[in-house]
């Protein structure tokens, strides 16, 4: 993992390796792209009907998911730029200017009504508490990191921009889980669950909203720890004279 946004403010070295050699860069940023191909026109017709999630009790809950989907795809791929780390060393200027966007017009619009549709979500009282949690958990996470750089703290803003990479990416996570856990409980649909609907929405929906977001910071701070295994084994190493 590489360090984000505002981290060229000095200067890098230019990466050993060509950016098609970095395998990671491609599928990203394929995969960013063909989600927010696919989750986002609905949104921007205005249809109400079209929307995925519908909660016809609030009127304001349909331009706040709008809203949240936009930014939100801006904030995935603003965050596909900043991790490409020939990107930032190339052109520390676009890499700057993606990390504002990726702050200003990504996260903290889609962080705020992530957490406002969040408490009125239809899919029950799990998936609202992992909402509220998450959401305020990926704005402080982010605003750490900007302010880590602002301050030129880069090693901790890396770290905080990690997790908030971990967070932005999570919603790919969360759908994968989804139709995981269909597949799972959609044939105890009248055993288990006595063919309630809510019940097993209730049940799946609140399943992959945690686990959606949970593992991937998991797996973040894991890297992280890695890595400061790694930096202590390197400072107790003895150098080598003559």
């Amino acid at each position: 993992m590489t360090n984000v946004l505002d981290e060229t403010v000095s200067p890098s070295p230019v990466p050993s390796k060509k950016w098609w050699r970095k395998p990671w860069v491609v599928p990203l940023g394929f995969v960013a792209a063909a989600f927010v191909a696919f989750s986002l026109p609905p949104y921007l017709t205005g249809d109400r009907a079209l929307a995925r999630v519908q909660q016809p009790e609030f009127s304001w809950h349909y331009p706040l998911l709008v809203m949240h989907v936009i930014f939100a795809s801006i904030a995935m791929i603003t965050c596909v730029l900043q991790v490409w780390p020939w990107l930032r060393a190339r052109y520390p200027h676009i890499h700057r200017l993606s990390g504002r966007i990726y702050v200003f017009g990504g996260v903290l619009p889609a962080g705020v009504s992530a957490f406002a549709i969040g408490v009125i979500t239809p899919f029950g009282p799990a998936a609202m508490s992992s909402g509220m949690v998450m959401a305020p958990l990926w704005l402080i996470f982010t605003y750490n990191g900007y302010r880590a750089a602002r301050r030129r703290l880069f090693v901790d803003h890396r770290k905080w921009m990690i997790r908030s990479f971990a967070l932005t990416m999570s919603i790919i996570t969360n759908r994968i889980w989804g139709v995981v856990f269909t597949i799972w409980l959609m044939p105890q649909f009248d055993t288990t669950f006595h063919g309630d609907d809510k019940l097993l929405t209730y049940s799946i929906a609140g399943s992959t909203t945690w686990l959606g977001w949970v593992i991937p910071l998991l797996i973040a701070e894991w890297w992280l720890q890695r890595d400061e295994v790694a930096r202590r084994r390197a400072k107790m190493r003895p150098r080598r004279t003559g």
